[in-house]
């Protein structure tokens, strides 16, 4: 699934201003400098200035362009959100000038319940990633190039779309900074923001003596939902069997408990779903397409504490906890417990980069008060808290260590038993796509009418049919046409194309199963495709072969890796938008970090033996057709002839078995080596995949793994008889 890699550092960015700097978890422990406290500060309000984007009804006026059903009526309770919500900002206990509303939920979690799209129900706009600015005249959303012509179709005329990345397009603090006249209160749900976010909006903003409010005790958009905000999910955990997860929980609670000890640390908050999830060895269905749960952890020297709905605890689960000594706390009670260890004089590791503003502020708030009474706040502190020691100090306030999650890369490395699941998942995930592909050929070419959506519908099918398929680990991209151009298109019954054979159709899809995840994109045509269609698909396929191929001495970073996958388009002035790689879970969230391989440079971890990344290059031609040929890779390490500077040499081993349709090749363009890729790949694909396979879909998979060369030879023949 195509995606910016700039999410996956240890949380996903809750504003698109965090796109200019490297994630700052990935700087050095002792370079990261002391964290002041947030305040709630008294402003002025009003304001006007100037707007640097066009409005998405004037852009939908050049391009011809309508509203989708998916977004708000520009007549009707568009305006009303905004005018309730705007409302809102005059309370006493609220007095803002502007408000932020992410994507995010408490957790920065890409994918999130219903009860928690307060974006999109606040903006129509329907993509993952976006975040929406509204201040007492204005409305502004920003959103990255995979989202850009989605947004122009979902967006009404009260929003000015912000297109992140493009040049002269100012980030969300500087447009702040540019329509609010100096002095302004911007309001935040702490909630909703890493502490590292909201230190760093904080800072921005301050350039013209703009206050950030966190808003405490209620979310706006949510006070203007009401009654029709959906209600929490309540669905039941489950135990990840240790033959899938491969290590115990005592064992995996002694390794961060080691880390604890090492680094001088009393506790850990654990706030991302999928490493309490990975760590406790449990899995759940609060999240669409994420087998997680809502939930936090505090993992202390002797205890641990699960902060959950104990309605999702069932007698099996509780015994599975108890057994590892696990205590469970409601969910709500996860801020109170963090001032108590406040009060204690506990010392926590918080991860500022995915510990959200509300708990890091209620404990250094509680650090304060308890210091106070003990008589030694004073000047000692106030100096300490504004210095440029490194972060971790037992004093006051400062009795943390602000460092990524300890789970973090523990869970991005697999271990043998998770990576058998993945292998053996990816086989049945290519069976099932086998079948699919197989009766889909044969539909088109009947020409059976089937639109977008009842080709993801029959997707869904086929894999619900293999064991251990539990749900889609995304929602599926069918994109026919000028639709594969949207690089995150999801087709509506309401709005969408049929499948036909004149263009090129685009399915990036994938599964979640019970011992692992799957993730693969390709791009086919059931027609004849044009020389431009060809060369464009051959060199995306140039750029998959080459990061596919890559040797790479160990702690090298995901992204020296990112121009092996576009220097082949880059040769005839192409590119894309969006990273090359993300990393994958075991069985858990198809998006995970830290490890990314994309052309933003911020994210420094290395890539590791054992970790897994997607291959996705692509290329789109906006209102025309899009391209994206998608691998999951599992990192290994080379046997090589030489090892210099004494390192070890890794590489990749695929994990996906799916062919790459033939006809789109402009063999004139590979090399010999490239030849020999394709041909040797799908005498894999044929070796690994066919003993699952009968009857049509085995005669299928043997015509579409055939040598190229052979292909071209019998095609040319053909045409000579002809």
């Amino acid at each position: 699934m195509a995606i910016e890699a700039a999410r996956f550092s240890p949380s996903l960015a809750a504003a698109a201003f965090l796109a200019r700097r490297p994630p700052p978890a990935l700087f050095p422990f002792s370079l990261r400098r002391r964290i002041p406290l947030l305040h709630v500060l008294a402003g002025s309000s009003g304001g006007d200035g100037r707007v640097v984007a066009l409005s998405s009804s004037e852009l939908r006026k050049r391009r011809g362009l309508s509203s989708s059903s998916g977004a708000a009526d520009p007549a009707s309770d568009g305006d009303e959100k905004l005018r309730s919500l705007r409302r809102l900002f005059a309370r006493p206990d609220v007095a803002i000038d502007a408000y932020i509303v992410p994507s995010q939920d408490a957790h920065q979690s890409e994918f999130i319940a219903e009860c928690f799209m307060r974006r999109a129900y606040l903006t129509g706009f329907t993509g993952s990633a976006g975040t929406a600015v509204v201040t007492k005249d204005k409305a502004a959303l920003w959103t990255d190039g995979r989202y850009f012509l989605q947004a122009e179709k979902e967006l009404t005329h009260e929003w000015t779309l912000m297109r992140s990345g493009n040049h002269g397009v100012p980030t969300t603090s500087e447009w702040l900074n540019d329509v609010l006249p100096s002095g302004c209160r911007v309001g935040i749900d702490p909630f909703l923001f890493s502490f590292d976010a909201a230190e760093e909006l904080k800072d921005s903003i301050s350039n013209k003596n703009h206050e950030l409010v966190l808003v405490r005790g209620m979310n706006l958009v949510d006070e203007i939902w009401g009654d029709a905000r959906p209600e929490p999910p309540k669905e039941p955990t489950r135990v990840h069997d240790i033959k899938y997860a491969g290590i115990d929980v005592p064992s995996k609670l002694s390794f961060i408990r080691s880390h604890l000890t090492e680094n001088g640390c009393d506790a850990v908050v654990i706030s991302m779903l999928d490493e309490v999830a990975w760590l406790l060895n449990m899995r759940g269905s609060d999240v669409p397409h994420s087998p997680v749960f809502y939930s936090y952890l505090i993992v202390e020297v002797s205890t641990a504490t699960l902060f959950v709905d104990s309605n999702k605890v069932s007698e099996d689960v509780l015994e599975h906890l108890e057994k590892a000594g696990v205590k469970l706390k409601p969910y709500e009670a996860i801020v109170s417990e963090v001032e108590r260890l406040a009060e204690k004089g506990a010392k926590l590791w918080l991860d500022s980069s995915s510990v959200n503003a509300a708990i890091i502020t209620a404990f250094k708030s509680s650090c304060d008060k308890h210091m106070k009474k003990k008589g030694k706040a004073g000047e000692k502190v106030e100096k300490e808290a504004y210095s440029d020691e490194p972060t971790g100090v037992e004093n006051g306030a400062l009795n943390a260590v602000y460092n990524v999650s300890p789970v973090t890369l523990a869970k991005s490395v697999k271990n043998e038993a998770e990576i058998e699941g993945m292998k053996n998942s990816h086989l049945r995930d290519a069976a099932a796509l086998a079948e699919f592909w197989c009766w889909l050929e044969d539909e088109v070419c009947k020409s059976v009418p089937l639109t977008e959506v009842q080709v993801a519908e029959k997707l869904l099918e086929f894999r619900k049919k293999q064991d251990g398929f539990i749900e889609t680990s995304f929602d599926t991209i069918s994109g026919y046409g000028a639709n594969g151009a949207v690089i995150h298109y999801r087709p509506t019954p309401e709005d969408c194309s049929s499948v036909g054979s004149d263009n090129l159709f685009l399915l990036d899809s994938g599964a979640q199963y019970i011992d692992g995840t799957t993730d693969i994109t390709r791009t086919v045509h059931f027609g004849e495709p044009s020389p431009r269609q060809k060369e464009c698909f051959t060199r995306v396929l140039q750029g998959h072969i080459a990061l596919d191929q890559a040797v790479f001495p160990e702690r090298t970073p995901g992204f020296v890796l990112d121009v092996l996958a576009r220097s082949s388009l880059w040769k005839i002035g192409l590119d894309y938008r969006h990273g090359t790689g993300h990393g994958v879970g075991a069985a858990l969230n198809v998006h995970e970090g830290p490890q990314s391989i994309s052309y933003r440079y911020g994210n420094l971890t290395a890539l590791q033996k054992g970790m897994i990344v997607s291959n996705e290059p692509g290329y789109y031609e906006d209102n025309s057709f899009g391209i994206r040929i998608e691998n999951l890779l599992l990192i290994k390490e080379l046997n090589l002839a030489n090892s210099f500077g004494g390192i070890s040499y890794l590489g990749f081993e695929r994990l996906t078995f799916v062919p790459i349709q033939s006809k789109l090749i402009d063999v004139s363009l590979l090399s010999p080596s490239e030849i020999n890729w394709v041909n040797d790949y799908h005498e894999e694909v044929w070796d690994k995949v066919s003993p699952l396979l009968s009857g049509d879909t085995r005669d299928w998979l043997w015509k579409n793994t055939r040598p190229i060369l052979d292909v071209t030879h019998r095609y040319s023949h053909a045409q000579d008889i002809a």
